[in-house]
């Protein structure tokens, strides 16, 4: 973080230094009842409105309501803006603000020397600090004392701003996240006038409550402005070079997965059909697609997975471009139904928010451990397209080129994101409509076969010679009444077949339907003919790039290359690795793509894996890399 120091600003009473920074890393952390996510939520979209690059990392427990001030129910939001491009919510942050004891606790262990701290004072009584483990105040026996502390009552002050309003102390002090989100805001010169109008239509049904928390906020801002504690304030301008000219927004991973899914349905000229069950993290997928009802979208919440995903068939079978949306153990109990997308050759999207198993495992940390699942997971040789965003604008394209692939080869496919993608947010560019792929169905409209009697039927498995896609027949349509069902067919007329050669060749012919998928060839990022490749895929995309970036800025040679299709894999994969001596593949998983590549390319690529909830740090992969590339 470079820093250019400027002349005293005068900001209202008191005269204070203006600091420019390159970036900065914000973590705000508190109890899961003290509102980090919607205090880090605010800060990132003044944030985004400002014009910087972000990139944020939401980590919350999984308990609905874990026990108030204790390490488990800690709730943390991580922030990284910069004025150039930038690819992770950042490995350590710059500034903790912590609402308690627990919060500090949980976080300082990330913290580099010489890193702000903000503490909430109000909330270390001896009670809470025993509750964690603390014998002693950290905040006075100098444990500290290699950080810039900034101890500040919080909850007083939120307390003492609103002695004017009719609200009960408890209910004051539900506002100190807003006390801490304006002080923020005063350090780091953001604008205020998006989330006073956000806290205007969020309680808009209770002035009280709004003009409170406004207040609130506003106080934590003038705060900032007359303390003599904070006698800086910092400047990250935007990233004007990092973005091409457009309209831009901030956007997470679930939202810009969601509209995808929306353009996908209007450039195929279908209604979008959503059979979900909820599940942490792919419920805001369902939250969000039932807004659209304007735009003929139908969202179906299911009494369990496996209603959701036979609904969205049944959808599918009806004209209508179907999505079923789960995370990894919904995957497991929807694996029959896709088994039988699979045989009926209709296309259907599932999309898997992955997170960390097994079973109920990890609801709200990321992981990339359905891989296998995804591949492999049904019985029977039922082969499905896998298709994985690399950032969270990407899910919006990527939720394209899965409608495509399920639309023209008419067959189910995976969507493979993670939690980490799902809640994390960036800058994203609104495409024109005209950018947009042409997704257009053709349904079957008649008899596509004569019999050897000079009849005209129609055969519901009679193939596209270049895609080896059956038609699509809507139900009702005169003339295309023709059987269905789990038990294999009969190539061609659909019927029920037990051949053992008819068998064969469906089996065949479906598992080449899927190796003949068109998608493009893999794209290595390789400047210097280096002799190592780190290859990855899905969400790991932002930390290998930036560990990538800080080897080459050290003189370092190494090539990347990011996997977007799973199966089939790019034609040319197989190429690509063979130029290199090394091949190197970091996952959050025990090393599911590794496997793969080993097994299909006969690669010795070595595995860096890890499963511990939370995504990569830039600096561990570069370590790592550059161990892979002295040949360790």
């Amino acid at each position: 973080m470079s820093v250019e120091t400027t002349a005293p600003a005068v900001a209202g009473a008191v005269d204070k230094e203006v600091r420019r920074l390159d970036r900065v890393i914000i973590r705000f952390a508190g109890d899961s009842g003290d509102g980090m996510q919607l205090t880090g939520d605010r800060f990132t979209s003044e944030t985004a409105s400002f014009g910087n690059d972000l990139s944020t990392l939401p980590n919350f427990p999984a308990e609905i309501r874990a026990p108030a001030g204790t390490l488990p129910g800690v709730s943390s939001f991580q922030l990284h803006f910069a004025d150039h491009d930038i690819l992770t919510p950042g490995d350590a942050p710059n500034v903790l603000v912590a609402m308690n004891p627990a919060a500090l606790k949980a976080n300082i262990g990330d913290l580099p020397r010489g890193a702000e701290i903000i503490v909430n004072t109000d909330e270390f009584t001896k009670r809470a600090m025993q509750k964690v483990g603390y014998a002693t105040s950290p905040l006075e026996d100098g444990s500290l004392d290699g950080y810039h502390l900034h101890p500040v009552p919080l909850t007083t002050l939120t307390v003492e701003a609103l002695k004017e309003f009719d609200l009960t102390r408890k209910e004051a002090e539900r506002s100190k996240n807003m006390f801490a989100l304006g002080l923020l805001s005063w350090m780091y010169h953001r604008p205020t006038e998006g989330t006073e109008t956000f806290l205007r239509s969020k309680f808009a049904k209770k002035p009280d409550i709004a003009a409170a928390n406004i207040a609130a906020f506003r106080a934590g801002w003038n705060f900032g402005e007359t303390t003599e504690d904070f006698a800086v304030s910092y400047e990250v301008a935007p990233a004007a070079r990092a973005f091409p000219p457009g309209v831009y927004r901030n956007i997470s991973g679930n939202l810009a997965l969601s509209y995808g899914l929306v353009a996908a349905s209007r450039q195929a000229d279908l209604p979008l059909f959503l059979g979900s069950y909820p599940i942490t993290p792919a419920s805001d997928i369902l939250h969000e697609l039932s807004k659209h009802k304007n735009f003929g979208v139908r969202t179906f919440q299911a009494e369990d997975e496996i209603a959701g995903i036979g609904a969205a068939l049944g959808a599918a079978f009806g004209g209508s471009l179907a999505v079923t949306t789960t995370s990894g153990p919904g995957v497991a109990l929807k694996s029959e139904t896709i088994g039988l997308a699979v045989s009926l050759e209709l296309p259907l999207l599932v999309v898997d928010i992955q997170r960390g198993g097994p079973s109920t495992g990890l609801p709200t940390k990321t992981e990339q451990a359905d891989l296998l699942q995804a591949m492999y997971g049904r019985n029977g040789e039922a082969p499905v397209p896998v298709v994985a965003p690399r950032t969270p604008a990407d899910c919006f394209d990527a939720a394209l080129e899965a409608a495509r692939i399920a639309l023209a080869y008419r067959t189910p496919v995976f969507l493979l994101s993670d939690g980490y993608l799902a809640n994390g947010s960036e800058p994203w560019r609104v495409p024109e409509v005209d950018e947009l792929p042409d997704l257009t169905v053709r349904f079957a409209q008649g008899t596509n076969h004569t019999t050897e009697d000079g009849t005209e039927v129609f055969w519901p498995y009679k193939r596209d010679p270049h895609t080896l896609a059956r038609p699509w027949a809507i139900p009702g349509t005169p003339g295309l009444e023709h059987r269905i069902g789990g038990i294999e067919k009969q190539d061609g007329t659909g019927n029920i077949s037990y051949d053992p050669a008819n068998h064969d060749f469906m089996v065949r012919t479906r598992q080449a339907k899927i190796d003949g998928i068109d998608v493009p060839d893999l794209q290595a990022d390789d400047p210097d003919g280096a002799r190592t490749l780190v290859l990855g895929w899905g969400s790991t995309y932002g930390p290998i790039t930036a560990a990538v970036r800080r080897i080459r800025a050290q003189g370092g040679h190494i090539a990347q290359a990011h996997l977007r299709h799973l199966n089939p894999f790019p034609p040319n994969l197989g190429e690509v690795l063979t130029r290199y001596e090394r091949v190197v593949i970091p996952e959050m998983n025990l090393g599911q793509l590794a496997t793969l590549i080993r097994a299909e390319y006969l690669i010795d690529a070595l595995s860096y894996t890890q499963v511990n909830g939370m995504p990569f740090k830039a600096e561990q992969l570069a370590t790592a890399l550059e161990e892979a590339i002295d040949g360790h």
